[in-house]
């Protein structure tokens, strides 16, 4: 998209993908799709470990003509599946990547494609998360990146193409697309943060990145038992509404319309799990829980968002989703210094007694 003039604002600019494609069988249009798109030569395809890898080797073995294709799969994807990427893709000279899996490969293939100022397209196989069509990663790969190659989120963009194969995503385990639910579902509270920080600390603010994003949610929300029953149809739903949700981070330049307070929680959830040795719940599932409480800071319907997530099968208390109580109200009490944004957390945050009198509120813990 174009750049545009807004007055009072200079100049803005926009990234959102050129190409989407969803639905069964996506996956086969990808060579035509990438020589409309004038992406041919070498390109790098990556992916995960294990059934995202098999996905990549078909994709890789159905490329022909004027693209050459090797596979790299990350381990962790961290900072250092990111440099391996870009050591593979410098030595053989590659001229796109493209992005194979769920959240860790496409966030890795983000960095990279940012770093080697190369264009890149992305494969998702579920439907978890909302970065499909943004240029966003995940806070921790954020922050790494941040350490090793300094401020390089402004010169990320989202995706030149979008290739979401319905028959693939379908197959991606259940807990997938709860994940991707209760991450499109926290929209609600994000945008309300997002309203916050503009009246109280006049933060940029567009009203059209934020409807977008809040219309992710409502689509997600009309259909949530639908979404629960995992049919092709509510998959393709599902992805549309994550891919919305991505387009409005692009539309915003960042993440405010899709992540607030309740993102912040579930990114606390991440630190102390991580301090204390345990696995954490799938991100979407956290900032579900998150998106409750914040909702009931807010003066919003949370019992509204607890019984849509409970309609879609989402986990609505700590003990559900396999989370320690004592977790949530640690992760309550640090949330606010997650990083610079202003929200309904303010900026001293939540007591001990406050923050165990919202979970139990909530219901979120017992």
């Amino acid at each position: 998209m174009h750049e545009k003039l807004t007055s009072g604002k200079g100049l803005e600019k926009i990234e959102s993908p050129r190409y989407i494609i969803f639905g069964p069988n996506a996956i086969s249009r990808i060579s035509d799709i990438l020589y409309n798109l004038e992406m041919t030569g070498t390109a790098i395809v990556v992916s995960g470990p294990s059934v995202t890898a098999e996905i990549a080797e078909d994709l890789v073995s159905s490329l022909d003509g004027e693209i050459n294709a090797y596979h790299v799969t990350t381990v962790e994807g961290g900072i250092d599946d990111v440099l391996n990427v870009i050591e593979e893709a410098t030595k053989l000279k590659a001229n796109f990547l493209i992005g194979v899996g769920g959240g860790k490969p496409l966030d890795v293939t983000k960095l990279a494609a940012a770093k080697l100022e190369v264009r890149y397209a992305v494969v998702p196989t579920s439907a978890s998360h909302d970065g499909i069509a943004s240029p966003a990663v995940n806070f921790s790969l954020s922050k790494q990146a941040k350490l090793k190659f300094g401020d390089i989120t402004g010169r990320m963009e989202a995706p030149t193409a979008v290739i979401a194969d319905t028959s693939i995503i379908n197959k991606a385990p259940e807990i997938a697309f709860k994940s991707g639910f209760g991450d499109l579902i926290a929209k609600f509270t994000a945008v309300r943060d997002w309203e916050l920080a503009y009246k109280l600390k006049d933060e940029p603010y567009s009203e059209y990145a934020a409807s977008m994003s809040l219309l992710s949610a409502k689509i997600a929300t009309d259909h949530a038992s639908e979404i629960k029953a995992r049919l092709e149809e509510s998959t393709r739903i599902l992805v549309k509404a994550l891919i919305g949700s991505g387009v409005a981070i692009s539309i915003a330049g960042s993440s405010r319309p899709a992540s607030g307070s309740e993102h912040m929680f579930s990114h606390a959830l991440d630190m102390i799990s991580e301090r204390e040795g345990v696995k954490p719940a799938p991100h979407g599932i956290q900032c579900a829980l998150g998106a409750i409480m914040m909702a009931y800071l807010q003066g919003q319907d949370w019992m509204w968002i607890r019984d849509k997530l409970r309609e879609a099968g989402v986990p609505t208390t700590a003990e559900e989703a396999g989370i320690r109580p004592d977790m949530v109200v640690k992760a309550l009490m640090i949330a606010h210094k997650i990083r610079d944004r202003y929200t309904i957390l303010g900026v001293s945050g939540l007591t001990p007694r406050a923050a165990e009198k919202l979970a139990k509120s909530t219901g979120v813990i017992q």
